[in-house]
């Protein structure tokens, strides 16, 4: 049994460290599988076309629902089985998905889908702390990799699963899969037990205090929100771009989306240079690299060929900005305290969904009202705001 008194010469494998990565890959790829299906699932559950739109949003309510009220129960209860509660209501929750009926009953399944995939993020400090310190950059790094692809690939492989077996096969998949994968867990992970100070009603009250106490926590939150935003931002409106400027499928637009993966490289390296005291330089970096990704494709905005190669480029910029950042900024908040990772991790996981789903808001209101133009100089202000408040941080802390 491993708990909080553990010795900092622990080491975690390989094995362990691809298995989680794996699981959060596995895990969060449910939150993203039906934006690409929002049509289909409309139509078959008598959806308007103005509250389409709530199949993702719900799902992702669900989600910070549970960053907020269920991953901070990682630093009180044990992680093992917390983990495999989690995992048993996705599992039921996408096959209620699967089979719904009417629009009520899936739209109930989806908040229960977004809020069973929080588990990802327990996993995520599970890993930070089966690491010992001078590995961890690196662990977080790979095991973060391993989400962003969940991430980046669920809504192309939504979208041919779809093209082959209709819009509720990926939802059956993913149950059989994550069904799999908690057996495998139950197995595998350690029992992790913490120690808790207080009780969970105090726990909830505490993500206050937290927040208010520790500002490297808030630092890192905004930063990631801001990039974050201008990421949902770009990939909620590059389709319709495509489409618009360049005549571009739907076959087109899931081979583009799959540009994005090479992004995910990012995470590894930039934990790894975490681990060697480059926080402050690569966290500048990160926001300079996302700032120009925008900046470039909103100069030269036009259909040309070069216009599109720009796009293909940027959203590989783009994705390593925010992915390499965000492994650094856990990184940060891991090394803040253990007794109150879950938390902290929770805090720093909502704000910056938070900004994802306002940058989401952004992009189709500025594209619906001011075209490509105005989206782009949007998702350039985006960074640009998290740079000008990075450039503050040297002035008022040095540990962040």
């Amino acid at each position: 049994m491993l708990n909080e008194q553990g010795t900092q010469d622990r080491r975690i494998s390989s094995h362990m460290m691809f298995l989680l990565a794996a699981a959060c890959g596995l895990i969060v790829a449910n939150l993203y599988y039906a934006q690409t299906l929002v049509g289909p699932i409309r139509d078959a559950i008598g959806l308007t076309s103005t509250t389409a739109g709530f199949i993702v949003t719900v799902t992702q309510t669900g989600y910070v629902a549970g960053l907020l009220f269920i991953v901070p129960l990682s630093d009180i209860l044990e992680n093992r089985r917390l983990t495999m509660i989690m995992l048993i209501v996705a599992v039921g929750a996408l096959l209620t998905a699967a089979f719904a009926p009417s629009a009520p009953l899936f739209l109930t399944a989806s908040l229960l889908i977004g809020i069973g995939s929080v588990v990802a993020q327990i996993l995520v400090p599970f890993a930070a702390y089966l690491a010992s310190e001078e590995q961890r950059g690196r662990v977080v790094g790979n095991v973060m990799s391993g989400l962003l692809l969940g991430i980046m690939f669920a809504r192309p492989l939504a979208s041919f699963v779809t093209s082959l077996w209709g819009w509720r096969a990926i939802f059956i998949i993913s149950a059989i899969v994550i069904s799999l994968l908690t057996g495998l867990l139950s197995f595998a992970l350690p029992v992790r037990k913490p120690f808790p100070a207080v009780r969970y009603g105090q726990l909830i009250l505490s993500l206050g205090a937290i927040l208010q106490q520790t500002p490297a926590l808030r630092r890192r939150a905004l930063y990631q929100a801001c990039l974050f935003g201008a990421f949902s931002l770009f990939w909620t409106v590059v389709p319709l771009h495509l489409a618009d400027n360049f005549g571009m499928s739907q076959v087109g637009i899931a081979w583009f989306a799959l540009v994005g993966v090479g992004g995910a490289i990012a995470a590894p390296i930039a934990g790894r240079l975490a681990d060697k005291g480059w926080i402050k330089l690569l966290t500048g970096i990160a926001m300079i690299v996302a700032v120009l990704s925008f900046l470039l494709i909103h100069l030269f905005e036009s259909s040309s060929t070069f216009a599109l190669v720009l796009l293909f480029v940027s959203a590989i910029t783009l994705d390593m900005a925010v992915s390499g950042n965000l492994v650094i900024s856990q990184r940060v908040i891991y090394s803040l305290g253990s007794e109150a990772r879950g938390r902290l991790n929770g805090l720093f996981m909502a704000t910056f969904f938070l900004g994802g789903a306002i940058g989401s808001s952004l992009g189709g209101w500025s594209y619906t009202q001011g075209g490509w133009n105005l989206t782009s100089l949007i998702g350039t202000i985006l960074p640009v705001l998290a740079l000008v408040y990075f450039l503050t941080e040297k002035r008022t802390t040095t540990n962040s």
